[in-house]
């Protein structure tokens, strides 16, 4: 029991968030520099012959710079045993982004010290305060002409409604940066370009006081600046307070440049002292500890043909509680069945690792025939308890997707299905036609990009696409309702899911409205499937 409690007390799992080209990728390769886990970080925007993003592994990530789909990395640093989720920044990707958010402890939030709190940062940051989630805040991009960094606060308090406290408050921007004044250790970390982070930045030990210090260490006039701000912090920002950091009240912000390696380290040694190790997880009306002995875990992620040489599925858990071991017996609640988690990986990003232990806190990819959903809860036999399932957005774009050779029609089922239950795409049919084209939800329409590449490339089907101008969908709860002898508009379409049951979209609220008005009795319902 010892070392069960001291292997998940030194685990912690976060995901990192944050609007496109924040800078997110650049500051998770950074941390996998520290860790040993890569020796030299990729540039996601750089040359055709440079070494891409290690989270970024799918083809089209590389092609088009932005992470479309969320990877998992492992590595040790200082004692601990660190889970990073780097996530899409892209919002036609959040409802992944949002599944991945379900199975961190914790969030860094990137943001560009230019451009403030944009609109996706907006809409994650809301996810993770209905969780009370603690939020880390990296300001990124100092060395590059930036906004003033009380506005930056004030934009995050007012947006966010949680106190900031800066933890390390930056010393000019862009030309003109000359590093970061650390608040509660009273010293500087000086700013090199040249520097691009090969050894660890020694501090220069420098209290606010010391004006003729100051004054050789950063010049007159951003002395008197950097006085007159760290006063006006001391006085009238939040005090610092653990607690408060812990249930996601208050944000310690950081200041600082991932892409030169500026203040990295300093942040990622503060941010592990700082955050938690594994949360307990609410199981009805249960909370699972994580130090109890007994193994639960929860499916939050599914992808296929991760690796091209194995043309695979793997579904990733979040472990909740206990010790799992490889070739032990466990139990697959939903389907009510005994089960064993074959081929269990600890992941870096699409690189894998066979292991035979993982504690709770840690994210494991197990290979699946099939039999998995997202939202499903695995555990020991003797615990048998019930995770709440993980909600699936209701898609806002539609198309129809026809394959355009007949004879691939069974790739084209296997691929449409298989993308389908990794939970990036919703499909359906219209009833009593074939599996030769069907329709196609999604939340964003690069996935609908997505879509195609990857039918093309992984499944060797070539689809034509038709967008449909449909918005909105409902379940029709009436279990005995004759469908075809509703009164609905024109522009009202029945479809099926492949289960069954009946679901109309929409083009418009008030088509919805005129379907429940002139329908007597009709129950239609939003569109989830949690």
């Amino acid at each position: 029991m010892a070392n069960l409690k001291h292997e998940i007390e030194r685990r912690r799992t976060f995901a990192i968030i944050s609007h496109p080209d924040a800078g997110k990728t650049t500051l998770t390769e950074k941390f996998l520099l520290y860790g040993g886990a890569i020796q030299t970080a990729g540039s996601v925007k750089g040359k055709a012959t440079a070494k891409h993003a290690v989270s970024d592994w799918m083809e089209l990530e590389k092609q088009r710079g932005i992470s479309i789909t969320s990877s998992v990395m492992q590595f040790e640093y200082d004692g601990y045993c660190i889970n990073i989720l780097d996530t899409p920044g892209h919002q036609d990707f959040s409802e992944d982004t949002y599944r991945t958010l379900m199975a961190a402890d914790s969030v860094v939030m990137v943001i560009d010290a230019a451009k403030g709190i944009e609109a996706q940062t907006r809409k994650l940051f809301k996810v993770c305060a209905r969780r009370h989630i603690p939020i880390f805040t990296f300001i990124n991009k100092l060395d590059r002409e930036a906004r003033d960094p009380f506005e930056l606060l004030d934009e995050l308090e007012k947006e966010f409604g949680i106190g900031t406290y800066p933890v390390n408050w930056p010393i000019g921007c862009g030309v003109s940066f000359k590093g970061v004044f650390d608040r509660d250790k009273r010293e500087i970390l000086s700013f090199s370009d040249l520097h691009k982070g090969q050894n660890k930045i020694k501090p220069t030990p420098c209290d606010i006081t010391d004006i003729a210090k100051l004054d050789e260490l950063i010049g007159e006039y951003q002395r008197a600046e950097l006085v007159d701000q760290i006063e006006l912090l001391d006085g009238a920002s939040f005090e610092f307070d653990l607690e408060k950091v812990r249930c996601g009240e208050l944000s310690p912000v950081f200041f600082g440049s991932a892409l030169t390696n500026f203040g990295v380290e300093q942040f990622l040694e503060n941010f592990l002292k700082m955050t938690t190790s594994p949360l307990p997880r609410v199981s009805g009306d249960t909370v699972v500890d994580p130090f109890d002995e007994e193994f639960s875990a929860f499916a939050f992620k599914i992808q296929a043909n991760m690796n091209k040489n194995h043309r695979d599925r793997i579904t990733f858990f979040r472990i909740c509680s206990g010790k799992f071991e490889r070739g032990a017996d466990y139990f697959h609640v939903q389907a009510g069945k005994p089960v064993r988690l074959s081929q269990p990986q600890q992941m870096m990003a699409e690189e894998r690792q066979i292991i035979n232990e993982a504690y709770a806190g840690d994210i494991i990819g197990v290979f699946d025939p099939g039999i998995y959903s997202i939202g499903d809860t695995v555990c020991s036999p003797k615990k048998k308890i019930l995770f709440e399932g993980i909600p699936t957005f209701a898609p806002e774009h539609f198309a129809m997707i026809e394959q355009t050779d007949s004879l691939k029609r069974k790739q084209f089922v296997k691929g449409v299905e298989q993308i389908a239950q990794e939970g990036a795409i919703q499909i359906f049919h219209e009833p009593n036609t074939g599996m030769e084209r069907v329709i196609v939800g999604v939340v964003g329409v690069l996935q609908f990009e997505v879509l195609e590449y990857r039918l093309k490339n992984e499944y060797n089907v070539d689809v034509t696409r038709n967008n449909l101008s449909y918005q909105f969908i409902r379940w029709v709860k009436n279990k005995n309702i004759d469908i075809k002898k509703l009164n609905l508009t024109s522009d009202t379409k029945w479809v099926q899911d492949f289960k069954g049951n009946d679901l109309l979209i929409f083009t418009s609220e008030w088509n919805i409205n005129w379907a429940l008005e002139r329908n007597e009795g009709l129950i239609l319902e939003d569109f989830s499937t949690d």
